[in-house]
């Protein structure tokens, strides 16, 4: 069986469990997931969780930090292993330790609220396509045109070894353009992807990303790899791979 064929049927058949205090995001969370196919289970806080864990298989858990009671980060180490299902962090405050306390403790990824649908569901499919994947650590990272998109560190590398640093909407859109290769992304569809930043003019919002992601990139590339279709949107002009 294809790669792509294991994660159309991981994508039909996964299960996600949403942990999360806040009624209300938690359920918009649920209702987009299971709009795309996935089945799901809710949690307010960990003892709901591990009683979800202890009676049913689990894909991805979506995991926020700061639960009432035993905190997210608690239950991450409880439940991290190579058996067990790939988590997702969420955390309202973004602070750096506990991003890179989560990664210690296992975590797959680390997302900072509030994450718009459409990128909610992009990492879900990347921690399953990781799973996909087989043996070894539990990583997405994605090459193209001798570059290296590493999900987990948040890090683009270029061909020659450069660390670029990108800003977290230009990773995101960077991300969401690999993800559909060769394919044109609406302004749309980038737009709601980046919807959780503070920037005075939504209008411009994605092209400015645009631009200056363009600009890092193809100051390490002779090709150019981001490509503007007027009207429709964006693309990822090069094969993209999972190392």
């Amino acid at each position: 069986m294809s790669a792509v064929m294991i994660l159309n049927a991981l994508a039909e058949t996964a299960t996600v469990l949403l942990v999360e205090d806040d009624d209300v995001l938690r359920q918009e969370m649920a209702d987009y997931l299971a709009g795309q196919g996935y089945a799901v289970r809710q949690a307010a806080d960990a003892h709901a969780a591990r009683a979800v864990l202890e009676t049913r298989p689990v894909d991805v858990l979506v995991l926020d930090v700061n639960l009432p009671g035993e905190t997210g980060l608690s239950l991450c180490r409880r439940v991290s292993g190579t058996d067990g299902p790939a988590i997702l962090l969420l955390s309202a405050l973004g602070d750096p330790i506990d991003r890179i306390v989560g990664l210690e403790l296992g975590a797959d990824d680390y997302v900072v609220k509030p994450i718009p649908p459409r990128e909610l569901l992009a990492r879900v499919k990347a921690l399953l396509r990781r799973r996909a994947g087989g043996k070894g650590p539990r990583r997405d990272v994605r090459l193209f045109a001798g570059f290296r998109l590493d999900a987990a560190a948040r890090q683009l590398t270029a061909p020659n070894g450069v660390l670029l640093l990108l800003t977290p909407g230009e990773f995101a859109i960077l991300s969401t353009l690999a993800d559909h290769a060769r394919s044109v992304v609406s302004r749309d569809e980038l737009l709601t992807i980046i919807a959780g930043e503070t920037v005075e003019n939504l209008g411009r919002r994605v092209d400015l990303h645009i631009s200056r992601l363009r600009r890092k990139i193809e100051a390490q590339s002779e090709q150019p790899l981001i490509r503007t279709y007027r009207g429709m949107g964006y693309m990822l002009d090069a094969k993209v791979t999972l190392e």
